[in-house]
């Protein structure tokens, strides 16, 4: 054994050796408990994937609708049980594809959409009913949310019985992406609108998904990451009762989009003392009675920060780990990133190995057969509790300086985490951090060839020629008659779900929707932090 002090990345020591008594002095029977039964530690679900296996759900979405349907059809045909909507960078800071801002970037990082007809397009013969949807969308969700449930509609479906989810976890794009538009707290209102109407008008559908994954991408340690995410979900809940909705009327519904890269056991340990701290705080907090609404419900998948240029291939190897953690762990769907995304879109045959090393994991390894196998387990349970107390600790922290949301518009949560950032990425410059084929393992590289996603200039230029013939062809003084009621709603503090639906309706584009919010609640200016 290492006779030398081990630490794992969120600063917990691990002993050489755990016994019985570890167990029976660190962790109390009733807080292992049963799968699907409270506090939820082995599993939200009695018999977890012995009755359901976890839903697989890849990333998807590139370049024009048209491109992103055919990639969608190829996903299903090849065994992907839902799909995961990626946006390109324009669409998702609100901008049209004919904006010059745009210039360059129409489709390039995902799916560019600009008003109803794309969605209709990217959707069309899919079975919605059978094939949930996830929208990776958050400061213009509340469009792209509407022009979901617009297009449910038209094509029959009831919005009653949609199942799906929205990410539209605006706080996390303030700390670690920066898709944001509106101000924090505008922002935030526009978030728990949408938690608000779902709630009322679409009961199965997911209005959020609290993202701990970009936090832990952007430099966060797995203990920053889950506090950071349940402090985030608190102010959602806090906001959304104030509009007098109870907690079991829509705490069931959310969900949560996690990271996976670093050591397995820390990975697993901090899912398992997660979800029953989540179960804790909902019950003792919120006093929730219903029993989903304390299930921890998440979106567990390899993150791209584990992957690395150096050596890409071992990414498969590091993606085929991050599965087996996130099934261990409980997750409820799984995505993994494709070993290219370090440098490129996936390209079609990398996407098809992250799906089949889900599906090997699932059909071959035995996965499904027994519910929580490490359950019991003196490290993983011990460290479980150990990771339970860290996160918790830390949450006491962030609370104790105040409102999560002031402190992100101040930039005090995002200069810890870039903090935590520089020190990872300074201990493997060094080499503390060991990272295979990077800083240690290294061979010399040949010359090669590497495959990267084409970027079709033609197919941008197809997307605004259908713009413009959208916006010729609609009925203009309707969307004026809608711009001007969103403008009335939001001046009067009012749900603008159900006026923006409307204006999607009349074929209002992405960009003239934001722009009509930005008159009222104006735009962010971003903070110098660090």
């Amino acid at each position: 054994m290492n006779d030398k002090d081990v630490f794992w990345e969120s600063g917990l020591k691990i002993n050489p050796l755990y016994t019985k008594e570890d167990l029976e002095k660190n962790v109390p029977e009733a807080d292992i408990g049963l799968p699907g039964e409270y506090p939820f530690t082995r599993g939200i679900h009695k018999l977890m994937y012995r009755k359901q296996p976890f839903t697989i759900r890849q990333y998807a979405g590139f370049g024009t609708p048209e491109e992103t349907h055919e990639r969608f059809l190829y996903l299903i045909k090849n065994g992907q049980t839902g799909l995961n909507v990626a946006f390109d960078l324009p669409t998702q800071t609100g901008l049209d594809s004919d904006d010059n801002r745009a210039v360059g970037e129409v489709g390039r990082v995902g799916m560019a959409v600009d008003t109803l007809a794309d969605f209709e397009t990217v959707f069309k013969d899919i079975d919605l009913d059978k094939i949930t949807v996830s929208l990776t969308i958050n400061g213009s969700a509340i469009v792209l949310v509407a022009m979901y449930l617009a297009m449910a509609q038209k094509f029959g479906f009831n919005i009653k019985n949609l199942r799906g989810t929205a990410q539209n976890d605006i706080l996390k794009e303030f700390i670690g992406r920066g898709t944001w538009i509106f101000p924090v707290p505008q922002s935030v209102k526009i978030v728990v609108d949408i938690i608000e109407y779902c709630a009322k008008e679409v009961p199965k559908y997911s209005p959020v998904s609290v993202c701990g994954y970009h936090i832990r991408e952007s430099g966060a340690n797995p203990v920053q990451e889950m506090a950071y995410a349940f402090c985030i979900a608190k102010a959602y809940i806090n906001e959304t009762l104030k509009r007098g909705i109870t907690i079991d009327e829509f705490a069931s519904r959310l969900s949560f989009n996690f990271d996976i890269h670093g050591n397995f056991f820390e990975q697993i340990a901090k899912f398992r003392g997660s979800r029953r701290l989540w179960a804790k705080i909902i019950k003792e907090e919120y006093n929730a009675k219903d029993d989903a609404s304390c299930w921890l419900r998440m979106i567990a998948g390899g993150g791209g920060g584990g992957l690395t240029k150096e050596q890409p291939e071992n990414n498969i190897i590091r993606s085929a780990y991050y599965a087996l953690i996130s099934a261990l762990s409980g997750t409820q769907t799984m995505a993994l990133c494709s070993y290219d995304e370090a440098y490129t879109i996936p390209t079609e045959k990398a996407a098809e190995i992250s799906l089949r090393t889900m599906q090997i994991l699932l059909y071959e390894m035995g996965i499904c057969d027994t519910v929580d196998p490490l359950g019991g387990s003196y490290y993983i349970e011990t460290m479980s509790t150990e990771m339970e107390n860290a996160i918790k600790k830390q949450m006491a922290d962030v609370e104790a300086q105040g409102d999560i949301v002031k402190e992100i518009a101040e930039g005090k949560i995002q200069e810890a985490i870039s903090r935590q950032a520089y020190q990872r990425e300074k201990g493997i410059q060094e080499g503390k951090v060991k990272k295979v084929g990077v800083n240690c393992f290294i061979k010399e590289e040949e010359v090669r060839t590497i495959e990267f996603h084409p970027y079709h200039e033609e197919n941008a230029m197809k997307q605004l020629e259908n713009l413009k013939k959208i916006k010729n062809e609609r009925d203009n003084n309707k969307v004026s008659e809608c711009l001007d009621k969103i403008k009335k709603d939001a001046q009067g503090n009012k749900n603008l779900m159900p006026s923006v639906i409307e204006a999607v309706k009349a074929y209002a584009t992405v960009g003239e929707i934001t722009d009509a919010m930005k008159e009222v609640y104006g735009e962010y200016e971003e903070k110098i932090y660090f």
